[in-house]
């Protein structure tokens, strides 16, 4: 396995820099998704820009809640022993596209931009945690349905596809990576924005390197070409502080936060695994006409709507991110074979 640094912001990385070792095994944010019926406003045309799709964020009130909410818990500032490595990977391959939102327009087929779905196979407009799960995965682990999606890219009229199991990384967002818990079952969020402006994109908290190709970095526009054979690469890193009331707010983004110098905020206590999707495009040469469903390359956004088997993300949480390993999608750490993997040789739980 490729030994990569994990992305820190400096006052993270510097407080990382003097822990030592340890693994706590923390308890699961445990949750069931309530029902909620919005009141669905009238659908915008098929593939609609992003001034429409924020238009049409769910209304003031529409709230789902966690079911039971988790209460009680302070931030950590806690500085357990370094471990340089808190991780692990969910390698999801792209299952289809569509012009679906189920968090953004649920219950709205058609109403959304174009959308390139990774994980569950059969993400909609409807889709609900028992339909993600019933469904099937084309993740490695069976045991994650959840619903991955980002803006469909063009090179000009044709469609440009991942190809392959794509990384998606858990981490920890926080210091104390001891206190990071899985998170609760239908949780569901929005990261970036389609209506950001090139400024708003490149400070945008969970902004990376921008996009990547051949030796160019930090591009908040596609670059104007990219090396033959390259890749056009993108990460994005999402919130990983929850406010433990709900799955779901009418902005899909004020129920998460940011860690603030790598701690959660007093009002978002409780701390998730941070998600980071690196998204890999093939295409390469002259950029002039490369293009995302939502708009510009500023426009770039994904979505997560959690679908796992508790169980299983469980093991992988506490074994890789608490325990400070490396993992691959097995919970498997190859630098550390003495900790042995979370799950066996089919990716399941053993």
């Amino acid at each position: 396995m490729f030994r990569r640094p994990p992305f820190l912001s400096g006052a993270l990385a510097a407080a990382l820099g003097g822990l030592t070792a340890l693994a706590l095994m923390v308890a699961p944010a445990t949750s069931t998704e309530a029902a909620s019926t919005p009141a669905a406003p009238a659908a915008p045309a098929a593939h609609a820009g992003h001034a429409a799709m924020a238009a049409m964020a769910m209304p003031d009130g529409n709230y789902i809640p966690a079911n039971p909410p988790v209460t009680g818990v302070v931030p950590s500032t806690a500085n357990p022993p370094h471990r340089y490595f808190h991780e692990f990977q969910a390698n999801c391959s792209v299952t289809h596209r569509a012009p679906d939102d189920p968090i953004v327009f649920p219950g709205q087929p058609g109403a959304s931009h174009d959308h390139t779905f990774m994980g569950a196979n059969n993400t909609n407009a409807y889709s609900t945690v028992d339909s993600l799960t019933a469904g099937g995965t084309a993740c490695k682990v069976p045991g994650d349905t959840s619903g991955y999606w980002v803006p469909t890219l063009y090179n000009g009229d044709k469609v440009i596809t991942p190809v392959g199991p794509q990384t998606i990384y858990y981490k920890t967002g926080v210091i104390d990576y001891t206190s990071v818990r899985p998170f609760p079952k239908g949780l569901r969020f929005v990261v970036g924005s389609p209506t950001a402006t090139a400024a708003e994109f490149r400070a945008n908290p969970g902004y990376v390197a921008g996009w990547e190709c051949g030796d160019s970095y930090h591009n908040i526009d596609f670059p104007g070409s990219c090396p033959a054979g390259s890749q056009l690469n993108i990460r994005l890193q999402a919130p990983s502080c929850w406010n433990g009331k709900y799955l779901d707010t009418p902005d899909h983004k004020s129920h998460m936060a940011y860690p603030v110098d790598g701690i959660c905020p007093a009002d978002h206590p409780v701390a998730l695994p941070m998600v980071e999707f690196k998204m890999a495009f093939p295409v390469d040469g002259n950029m002039s006409q490369v293009h995302l469903s939502s708009g510009a390359a500023y426009s770039y956004h994904y979505d997560f709507f959690n679908a796992w088997d508790d169980a299983t993300l469980a093991a992988m949480v506490k074994h890789c991110i608490v325990g400070g390993l490396q993992c691959d999608a097995r919970g498997y750490d190859q630098e550390h074979p003495e900790a042995g993997a979370a799950l066996n040789d089919q990716y399941r739980l053993p």
